[in-house]
């Protein structure tokens, strides 16, 4: 029986808080570990060395969605040196296609997505991804190009019906802080309906903080909101529902 909670997604590189005082909340919460992703080609470094650093942290490589302009053979290239070099580097993301900010460079969008999907491939790694207004192009690209890596939806803001084709491939879906939000009611629903052995919580700290802290920085203790939420919009005791999403995580990034 696992007794704690993992956040698989939090910008432990962004927040304005020590890492000290990080962990300290997490240990007040119940929080064991924290999965960190890459976005950009400034931080991936820092994410690297925090996962090397802390047992409780583990690190992803990737390059997020509106940064793709600066995507190069040259950083792929050092992708895959820290993934290689790292042990603590258990994931390839986040990665994939964002059409809310700018729909001007899509297909660039596409192209360096899938350039990653196959990196994750080649280095035997499961894939995080970002999928935001994009639902259908990220959905065809991951079953025409990923070969043999488990795939995690970050931040899930699909429909049921999504959802339900998501998991049918066997992919996962991360659930955050907005499912605490009052009117928040399509994530609310993917809550109540989504396969438990499909599940995993997240913070996607310091962003989209759950109640009661909503309108501050999150941080990682606050995945212990979302369980809460979780459980009560499902009915089922919260410490059966921390155990298996626990193990999804441990299971999905091999932890």
């Amino acid at each position: 029986m696992k007794d704690y909670i993992i956040d698989t997604h939090a910008h432990i590189d962004m927040l304005e808080e020590s890492v000290e005082q990080v962990l300290a909340d997490m240990e007040a919460f119940g929080i064991k570990k924290v999965l960190i992703p890459s976005v950009e080609v400034a931080t991936l470094d820092k994410v690297s060395d925090l996962a090397q650093k802390y047992d409780e942290f583990y690190g992803m490589v990737g390059i997020f969605p509106s940064e793709a302009k600066t995507y190069t053979n040259k950083i792929e290239e050092k992708l895959e040196k820290i993934a290689k070099e790292n042990k603590k580097i258990v994931a390839v993301g986040e990665i994939g296609l964002d059409y809310y900010w700018d729909k001007s460079f899509v297909e660039l969008q596409k192209d360096i997505f899938i350039r990653q999907i196959k990196l994750a491939n080649k280095l035997n790694l499961p894939i995080v991804v970002h999928d935001r207004e994009a639902h259908k192009d990220t959905f065809d690209i991951l079953k025409e190009h990923n070969k043999d890596s488990n795939v995690l939806f970050h931040c899930f803001s699909g429909s049921v019906e999504f959802m339900k084709e998501v998991t049918r491939e066997g992919w996962l879906i991360a659930i955050g802080g907005v499912v605490t939000f009052k009117n928040a009611v399509k994530i609310k629903e993917v809550a109540q309906s989504v396969p438990l052995d499909k599940l995993v919580l997240e913070t996607d700290s310091p962003y989209l903080t759950p109640v009661p802290y909503r309108g501050k920085a999150n941080k990682p203790a606050y995945t212990k909101f979302v369980a809460e939420e979780v459980s009560k919009l499902r009915k089922m005791n919260i410490e059966e529902l921390i155990d298996i999403t626990t193990q999804n995580a441990e299971r999905f990034f091999n932890i």
